[in-house]
């Protein structure tokens, strides 16, 4: 990416007590705001939808947000969420951008289907809310990508399992199960029904089987970012810890960390190493014996699995 800065226009929610709840940008730009683009004057779609909403005790208002530099910290609410819409625009791709400390920028927001509002006025306005019809989805810091994105040829059973920052190349199938966080996705058509944590990436024509789980770095405190290659195939209920190369598999029910020990059988040679060795390996078949119970890693040929091209296309 040769960009390293970032403009939109957005609508940016405020609580009555200043507290800054969201930012939607209809079209985030790369690069510097263009020569004769006023940052001050609203486009005429946002002016009609600003202004006060009682019922959530919020309003919203026009706002012109500026990064400087994609490679520098988020520093307020806003800026976070611009970054956030850059990856489910598919404007660039995950941990490409410094998301660094968006946790402690962001609110925990009460996400109804009028809109966000704080969790606190939510409660004290409950039989309000009921009697208006507006009803609590979620109480998090990041909301659903659908509330704000609208991803090309993508497809998603439950929109309530992908937050926004999620990126979803065109051809992604994503299942009931199927489950991706912000700063995580696809490169390519892939069938999901499993887990994409913070931080992952998955390669075109490959397949996260149903429960499936990839570790992100979130959920060891690791810093290793695990990805997994084109063709790939998790099995239903495996797992892995480590990044898995192009046309490989991963056997049903198998979880692989770093520190799994396994087999590498080679012809016949057979060698235990730590599954780390293996990360980014491409052409292994990870399983495990049926009758020793032992992990074992073969050589695989020729390429991987096959999506259903009538499902991703």
């Amino acid at each position: 990416m040769s960009e390293r800065s970032a403009w939109g226009h957005a609508l940016v929610t405020t609580a009555d007590d200043g507290t800054v709840l969201d930012a939607w940008f209809p079209e985030p730009r790369l690069g510097p705001i263009p020569a004769g683009v006023d940052p001050l004057i609203a486009p005429a779609a946002f002016e009609r939808q600003e202004g006060p909403d009682p019922r959530r005790g919020v309003s919203v208002a026009f706002q012109t947000v500026v990064v400087a530099d994609l490679d520098a910290p988020p520093v307020s609410v806003p800026d976070v969420y611009l970054r956030l819409h850059l990856l489910s625009h598919l404007l660039v791709a995950p941990n490409s951008i410094d998301l660094d400390g968006v946790f402690g920028l962001l609110p925990v927001v009460a996400w109804t289907n009028a809109g966000p509002m704080l969790p606190a006025t939510a409660r004290e306005r409950r039989t309000e809310l009921q009697r208006a019809g507006i009803s609590v989805h979620s109480l998090d810091k990041f909301p659903r990508l659908t509330d704000y994105v609208l991803p090309d040829r993508v497809r998603i059973a439950d929109v309530s399992r992908i937050r926004l920052g999620a990126h979803l190349s065109p051809g992604t199938t994503v299942m009931h199960e199927g489950f991706v966080n912000w700063n995580a996705g696809t490169l390519g058509a892939s069938m999901v029904e499993g887990r994409i944590s913070q931080g992952v990436v998955v390669g075109d024509g490959s397949d996260i089987g149903g429960g499936a789980s990839i570790m992100g770095t979130l959920s060891g405190g690791g810093t290793h970012r695990v990805s997994i290659g084109r063709r790939a195939l998790l099995g239903a209920n495996s797992g892995v810890g480590i990044s898995i190369g192009d046309d490989c598999v991963v056997e049903a029910g198998l979880y692989v960390t770093a520190g799994t020990k396994v087999a590498l059988v080679e012809g016949d040679a057979r060698r235990e190493v730590k599954a780390a060795e293996l990360s980014g390996a491409s052409g292994v078949l990870f399983r495990r014996n049926s009758l020793t119970g032992a992990v074992e890693a073969l050589p695989r040929t020729g390429e991987g699995i096959a999506l259903n091209s009538a499902l991703h296309a």
